[in-house]
């Protein structure tokens, strides 16, 4: 009997495969960076080809991580980057252009167009999600409309879109050869063409965005079996697709109504569960669908997007030079007591929730002779904190709920000093899981459900164990000059991009 289930998680900058035991326990891993393309400011690219290829050998690395073969393999399970957009050639399998980005800005001027009368929110009541070019029904229109041909061969049923996980699952199921072309509802909500109340592609926004039908995969739950991988896992059912932040939360076990996470990673993601409603916010905040298993009904959830996180260190990084490695910042920031007076608002393609301004960009503010580079350091692990607060207070007032306590993961939760200040400012426990890797676990989880592996998510939350906690040390007053600082540097960021700043 197979012991064990394999979750390929393609995030932004690399690709995983980790395998995991009927325990949660991982057992065997491997990543491949993925290759970043910047062709012209605001500009975000990867190549699909690249995507698969690393798909395959983290594959094949893992299993011989953990001395597996494919018939130990109870079920694969896939959670990816969302609204990412790739088009290939149904015959050919070759994408027609590098997959868009989620953090791609090119289309915002198409969004810009579209609001102008109706304003951010014409499609929010149908969708759940503002319209900006983060999401990726205009990344789908701009490739169609300038590779040459690409729209009457899309009408004509040749073409294929998919976000990530869409691609990986075509590939892993034969591709040319029979692949299944589908995506679950997680994914699916996230392009601004499906509507929430039916998990259904909606006519009227197909044609508000000129995206076919025919280019479109199938819309499937986000635990059943889609089909039968080929390649190093050949006869192993796939059967679990979540994007990556809802991964993140059903491998925190966030199944009731009102359960939080966030995950830091390249951006900040808090999502709360709110059961069966389709809350919509007034704050910001992002409706979407948090899960939905087999033929049971969907949970959906409100989410805090934030761009910038973990790519600010990035930047500090490898465009100012300030840190060789990325893991040095927490012993720069905590070298200093406090970040000098600086404020850093991380707004390089503009500000996603709760603000949604696309005129906002970067700024430094408070600046004087004073400020180091660990100043700065210290004040870009701050700004993830305070950013995530301004999340949670717009969730607050959406559902009247108070948050009690927030699980965290993803890579920046390691930083003892980051979820120290997070918890400070929040006012509230912030809590890490001991299984790190939330989103290839929900991944899993989903999967394994729909082949029996797990019986119910029951079972699955008595496998969630605390590993750390950070309790408040901060005083109220202390936390609500914090805030005000903030906020007042974030006006500061907007109004940015006018006439005067065409490039930008």
């Amino acid at each position: 009997m197979s012991q064990f289930v394999l979750a390929i998680d393609n995030g932004t900058t690399s690709t995983r495969a980790i395998i995991f035991d009927r325990s949660g326990k991982r057992c065997g891993i491997a990543q491949k960076e993925t290759t970043q393309y910047f062709p012209q400011s605001g500009w975000v690219e990867h190549d699909p080809m690249e995507i698969w290829n690393n798909t395959l050998e983290v594959i094949s690395s893992a299993l011989a991580d953990a001395k597996l073969s494919a018939s130990d393999i109870a079920a694969v399970g896939i959670t990816n980057q969302r609204e990412t957009t790739i088009v290939w050639d149904r015959a050919t399998g070759i994408p027609l252009y590098n997959a868009i980005v989620w953090q791609d800005t090119r289309t915002q001027s198409v969004a810009d167009e579209l609001t102008e009368n109706e304003g951010i929110n014409r499609f929010s009541q149908l969708t759940g999600l503002p319209l900006t070019a983060y999401f990726s029904a205009t990344k789908i229109a701009w490739i169609l409309d300038n590779v040459p041909g690409a729209r009457a061969r899309a009408e004509a049923g040749e073409l294929a879109f998919g976000t990530p996980d869409t691609w990986i699952l075509w590939n892993l199921t034969g591709g040319v050869d029979g692949g299944v072309h589908a995506t679950d509802v997680t994914n699916a909500s996230r392009t601004l063409l499906m509507s929430l109340a039916t998990l259904e592609w909606h006519d009227d926004l197909l044609d508000v965005f000129s995206v076919p039908r025919a280019v479109l995969p199938q819309i499937r739950s986000s635990s059943e079996v889609y089909g039968t991988a080929v390649g190093p896992l050949s006869g192993v059912p796939v059967s679990g697709i979540l994007g990556d932040q809802q991964a993140a939360t059903f491998g925190q076990a966030a199944f009731n109504s009102g359960e939080t996470k966030n995950t830091y990673g390249t951006g900040c993601f808090l999502i709360m569960n709110t059961g069966t409603d389709i809350v919509h916010s007034t704050n910001g905040l992002i409706t979407t669908v948090a899960y939905k298993l087999g033929s049971e009904p969907a949970n959906y959830a409100l989410e805090g997007s934030i761009a910038v996180a973990g790519s600010l260190v990035q930047w500090l990084r490898d465009n100012l030079g300030l840190i060789s490695d990325a893991s040095e910042i927490e012993a720069l920031a905590t070298s200093v007591p406090d970040s000098g007076g600086a404020v850093i608002v991380p707004a390089f393609s503009g500000l996603f929730a709760p603000y949604w301004r696309t005129d906002a960009r970067g700024v430094i503010v408070g600046l004087t002779r004073y400020v180091n580079r660990a100043h700065l350091a210290r004040a870009a692990l701050e700004a993830t904190a305070l950013q995530t607060r301004d999340v949670v207070d717009a969730m607050s007032t959406d559902t009247g709920v108070s948050i009690p306590d927030l699980r965290v993961d993803g890579g920046m939760v390691k930083n003892e000093f980051l979820m120290q200040f997070q918890a400070d400012v929040l006012g509230i426990p912030v809590r890490r899981p001991s299984v790190s890797e939330t989103t290839a676990l929900g991944a899993a989880f989903a999967a394994g459900l729909a082949v029996g592996f797990w019986k119910d998510t029951d079972e699955l939350r008595a496998l969630w164990a605390e590993d750390a906690r950070w309790n408040p040390a901060m005083s109220e007053s202390d936390r609500d000059r914090q805030m005000r600082v903030w906020r007042k540097a974030v006006s500061k960021s907007l109004d940015w991009i006018d006439d005067d700043s065409p490039a930008l």
